[in-house]
């Protein structure tokens, strides 16, 4: 059974910073290559891909918009993903969501269809 949670999230003011946990169980009994991937979805917008990070090695990938201000990690021995959020402004307000696949991230990271496991959402307000 697999289960990501994630958690972290909050309010914070505008050029602040927040770092989102997502804690993962049953997942790396199933495969020994996988990508790891964080998202997002604000009110009335559809779900977007901020960055993803293959475990093999850990190549990170990063959309345009968070590039520069996000940062995605792993701690592979407390199976947990991190997203390290700076420099956040009104427009990072949104539902964020840890997501899991099994495989590579490569040229795939940021669809949302490709991954098999989410998390239920940690909210992040700026304002």
């Amino acid at each position: 059974h697999v289960q990501l949670v994630e958690s972290g999230g909050g309010s914070v003011q505008p050029g602040g910073s927040l770092r989102l946990s997502c804690a993962g169980s049953g997942f790396t009994f199933r495969y020994s290559d996988y990508c790891l991937g964080w998202f997002r979805q604000a009110p009335g917008k559809g779900r977007e891909g901020l960055a993803g990070i293959f475990n093999r090695g850990g190549t990170t990938y990063y959309a345009d918009s968070v590039k520069g201000r996000f940062t995605i990690s792993q701690d592979n021995a407390k199976n947990t993903l991190y997203l390290q959020m700076n420099s956040l402004n009104p427009e990072d307000t949104a539902l964020y969501y840890c997501a899991a696949k099994g495989g590579t991230c490569r040229d795939i990271w940021y669809e949302m269809g490709r991954y098999l496991f989410w998390g239920q959402g940690t909210q992040v307000t700026v304002s």
